[in-house]
């Protein structure tokens, strides 16, 4: 079971995970600094918008700096991250990549609707035919 967590938005408002229930939901850890994060991110928003009506969503979980926010929110922009992300901006201290045990970016887990950790790191090319197989 993944583990539940608060962590601020883009606008400072809470976002629990608990709250996504019922969806199939996409961890992504990644940073604006991160250059195969940003590298990755075409074949997110490729995946997210032609899954995101099938139960499907991302919550980016960013590993951005202290006192870098702009930075953060300007990758979100540039790369056309349109789900929701949320950041206590501790760069490798932040407390969800903590709770999961993540040590390097970009990494990601696909949670079920019922909280389940189905599978870990997809990416590439072959991202959206990987989640495909989980969502039906």
């Amino acid at each position: 079971l993944a583990p539940d967590f608060v962590q601020n938005d883009t606008s400072g408002k809470p976002e629990a995970l608990k709250d996504f229930r019922g969806k199939y939901v996409l961890l992504d850890f990644w940073a604006s600094w991160c250059v195969p994060c940003r590298h990755e991110n075409p074949n997110l928003v490729k995946a997210y918008n032609n899954l995101k009506d099938k139960n499907f969503t991302v919550l980016g979980v960013s590993l951005d700096q202290p006192n870098a926010k702009s930075k953060w929110l300007k990758a979100i922009h540039d790369d056309q991250l349109t789900w929701t992300h949320v950041s206590d901006l501790k760069y490798w201290d932040n407390e969800v990549a903590r709770l999961y045990g993540i040590k390097g970016i970009p990494s990601n887990l696909l949670i079920g609707p019922d909280g389940v950790i189905l599978a870990k790191n997809l990416r590439g090319e072959k991202l959206e035919e990987q989640l495909k197989e989980f969502i039906k």
